[in-house]
């Protein structure tokens, strides 16, 4: 009689229409471990089915059961790992330091769902006798695809993956209990980093706010917004007319936001903010990690024992480096480096033809607004750019990694982070880097230009100054990013969950049912959690490089990481298959790359404001040039006349066509922003004083904010002392307990050891 609560049934695999049973076994339902799912039209093909039997009969070789059940569309075969498995997992990992557990068949082992998945998701990584992998059968059309199930998530689904729960905190020990150590320290990272985000986002609106205070009160922009006899040098090719000053009057006030004198001060704050958040995460990752019990475990032995778990044969894999593959891969690189650099100069020369279209466009409102029609459409272009780069910078780094034949597949993981993460560092901020440092420097001046192919006039820098370019870019990628980027992270699986629930419908079998609803929720990727991962790097990113241009970048990534936290909840628990989790004691190679960002965002951040900033040209006008030079009084502000002093001065007679400029018969010079002499306009003594400044000004900052770096990595210890003290006293403990309680005592009851002839003998021997 079958026992209540049990199903008993028949395995059946064959050929096309008939039934071989191959296994009769009883088992509870809810310890299925793995969904493998083919189409129904493979059981008609001989072949199909003889490989789907094969690959069944080495799992069962394995120590696998398994059950079949099939609806209209599907043939679903449920996974059952045996509890000989386990056993031998936990022989070897989770008792270490003790003598080997007795394996009792008849007792059952309880093992954590994760633990399960993970050792069952290894050993269906693993190739068959035949050679094949479980992705080859998927591509011969042998399987379609392969899920564990979500099993208990009912806890998560209340607590943590709702919107309402967004100013919640994150049930961390119940995430890893579910997905897994990676996920929960992926989880527990992103919200220690918006937790961090608030004092520097404070900070930051303080100096952005700061700017209205002095929105009026400007001397810089009182001298632009009166500057009436002040005509500028006309900018591009067509309908070419002078500009008067006060017309950037609006702007210039704008421009005084986030280009004041608090900037220094937040880009030294944002360098210390950057190391004090790693290394309070260091330590908010010991805690986290010793409380997990995964303070000593090691990645390596794991991986080695699921091998010897899989196969008993199974051959140790040697580190191996090859030069050759090496440098053809380092080569490799720099070639798609050097296409992430052409990419900037295509959009270079898009923002080039944009202004010449823009200049003879029809509508009045391009006509005079062309600089800033060009930088906002340049900047979506940019964005649009990014998107395409992505997904080419993906395929090349896997590539890559599949050229290089890592080990195992932490260090393909690790490899693949790094290339990715280089290509798309530069697919995201090249263009960046050109709008801070070369745009606009390289033109020449007016009546002698630089033009593109002999044609075309090169872009130059708002009239307001080149940080409003680079304001504006910064604003527009990051804004579409959290939010255009987010909206499409949520709708799209959210679309596409809804349209795979429509199709086929519900069996009456809850098992089958249950195995149905899984199924038809979104895939998930081997690199689904890495590309939160880099989402996330890439926003750290934007925060931190240029930031001193764009102050409310902390600000706009608060916000978007208390959406993103519950967006990616809810996409885990509700929207895709359940993540196969993976054990972690701490975020990887990411560590690394967020050490090389604040490394980055330091030197970054002085260029911004040596180059790009007018921060030094108005200190060394103050001081050197203007009414309070060498510490002389007045009574006037202390920049009055900085405007006239930082415009050159050029003669219009020296136009090649003068008499096509729009009202030439008024003006006889015109201003550009420069430091050149009005004779034979070469620099000027103020640039190449300016640029020594500025260069002194680069190398100060960066030794300052880099000794500041390290002054509070010092201070900061990466591990807590009650974290330390703790793996002190559970060393002491075993030790202790082999002393007192080993197979085999090894002191005796005076203070001496008690000497044995094999001890004695080993001692001489080794002559310790």
């Amino acid at each position: 009689m079958q026992p209540q609560g049990e199903e008993r049934f028949q395995i059946l695999v064959g050929t096309a229409g008939d039934s071989y049973p191959l296994m009769d076994m009883v088992t509870p339902e809810t310890l299925t471990d793995y969904v493998l799912v083919a189409d129904y039209r493979t059981q008609r093909d001989p072949r199909q089915v003889h490989r789907q039997r094969q690959f069944l009969k080495e799992l069962q070789a394995k120590g696998f059961q398994y059950k079949v059940k099939e609806d209209q569309e599907k043939v679903f075969f449920g996974i059952r790992a045996d509890s000989r498995i386990f056993s031998l997992y936990r022989t070897l990992l989770m008792e270490p330091e003790g003598p080997a557990p007795r394996v009792d068949s008849a007792r059952p082992i309880t093992v954590p769902d994760t633990t399960r998945i993970r050792i069952v998701n290894f050993i269906l990584n693993c190739r068959t006798a035949a050679g094949d992998t479980f992705e080859d059968l998927v591509k011969d059309g042998v399987f379609e695809t392969r899920f564990p199930l979500h099993k208990g998530k009912e806890n998560l689904k209340r607590t943590w993956a709702r919107w309402r729960n967004m100013f919640r905190k994150q049930p961390i020990d119940d995430i890893r209990n579910y997905f897994g150590e990676k996920v929960a320290l992926y989880f527990a990272w992103l919200g220690w980093y918006t937790c961090m985000l608030v004092p520097a986002a404070l900070v930051g609106l303080i100096v952005f706010l700061s700017g209205f205070s002095l929105f009026n009160a400007s001397q810089i922009s009182k001298e632009i917004c009166e500057a009436h006899d002040i005509y500028m040098c006309p900018r591009g090719d067509h309908r070419r007319r002078y500009q008067r000053l006060s017309d950037t009057c609006t702007f210039a006030k704008l421009t005084h936001l986030f280009d004041n004198e608090g900037t220094v001060i937040f880009a030294i704050f944002m360098a210390l903010w950057a190391t004090v958040f790693l290394e309070f995460w260091k330590r908010q990752r010991a805690r986290v990690v010793l409380d997990w019990d995964l303070y000593g475990w090691d990645e390596d032995q794991e991986e080695v024992a699921l091998e010897l778990i899989n196969c008993p044969d199974y051959k140790l894999q040697l580190h191996q480096h090859s030069y050759l593959k090496s440098t053809i891969i380092l080569i490799l690189s720099l070639l798609m480096i050097c296409l992430m650099i052409g990419m900037a100069h295509v959009l270079v020369v898009y923002r080039v033809a944009a202004a010449a279209v823009f200049s003879s466009s029809a509508l009045p409102f391009l006509e005079d607004q062309v600089t800033t029609a060009v930088v906002v459409s340049g900047a979506l272009v940019h964005y649009v750019t990014i998107l395409v780069m992505t997904k080419v910078n993906k395929v090349v780094a896997l590539k890559l990694c599949d050229y290089e034949k890592s080990r195992t597949f932490s260090e393909r993981e690790s490899k693949f982070t790094v290339k990715f993460f280089t290509l798309q560092f530069f697919a995201h901020f090249s263009s960046l880097v050109y709008i801070a440092f070369i745009l606009g420097r390289i033109n020449g001046h007016p009546g002698k230009t630089v033009r593109l192919a002999g044609l075309w006039k090169l872009e130059e820098c708002h009239l307001s100054g080149c940080m409003m370019d680079l304001f504006v870019q910064m604003a527009i990628i990051m804004g579409l990013k959290q939010t255009l980027s987010n909206c499409m992270e949520y709708l799209h699986p959210w679309l596409s969950h809804k349209c795979r629930s429509m199709r086929g419908s519900e069996a009456r079998d809850p098992e089958l049912r249950d195995w149905q609803l899984n199924y038809r929720l979104n895939p998930v990727y081997t690199f689904s959690l890495f590309d939160e991962f880099m989402e996330m790097m890439i926003q750290y990113g934007f925060t931190t490089i240029f930031v001193a241009a764009f102050p409310l970048a902390p600000l706009l990534a608060l916000f978007s990481n208390l959406v993103e936290i519950r967006l990616d909840a809810i996409k885990m628990v509700r929207l895709q298959r359940r993540l196969v989790p993976r054990k972690a004691k701490d975020i990887g190679t990411w560590l690394q790359v967020l050490e090389t960002i604040g490394v980055l965002a330091v030197i970054a951040n002085g260029m911004v404001i040596a180059f790009t900033s007018e921060f030094i040209p108005r200190v060394v006008y103050k001081y050197r040039y203007g009414p309070c030079r060498q510490g002389a009084r007045s009574s006037a502000d202390c920049l009055t006349g900085y405007i006239n002093h930082s415009l050159s001065v050029f003669h219009t007679k020296d136009f090649e066509d003068p008499v096509r400029i729009k009202g030439s018969e008024n003006v006889t010079e015109c201003r550009y922003r420069d430091y050149r002499n009005a004779q034979d306009y070469n620099f000027s003594e103020q640039f190449w004083t300016l640029l020594a400044i500025r260069l002194a000004f680069l190398i100060l900052f960066e030794h300052v904010a880099l000794c500041i770096k390290l002054v509070a990595a010092w201070f900061v210890p990466d591990v807590p002392q009650s974290v330390k003290n703790s793996v002190l006293e559970q060393k002491y403990e075993v030790l202790l307990g082999k002393l007192r309680g080993g197979p085999r005592q090894l002191w005796g009851p005076g203070l001496g050891p008690r000497a044995t002839p094999a001890s004695s003998s080993s001692l001489r021997s080794t002559d310790v």
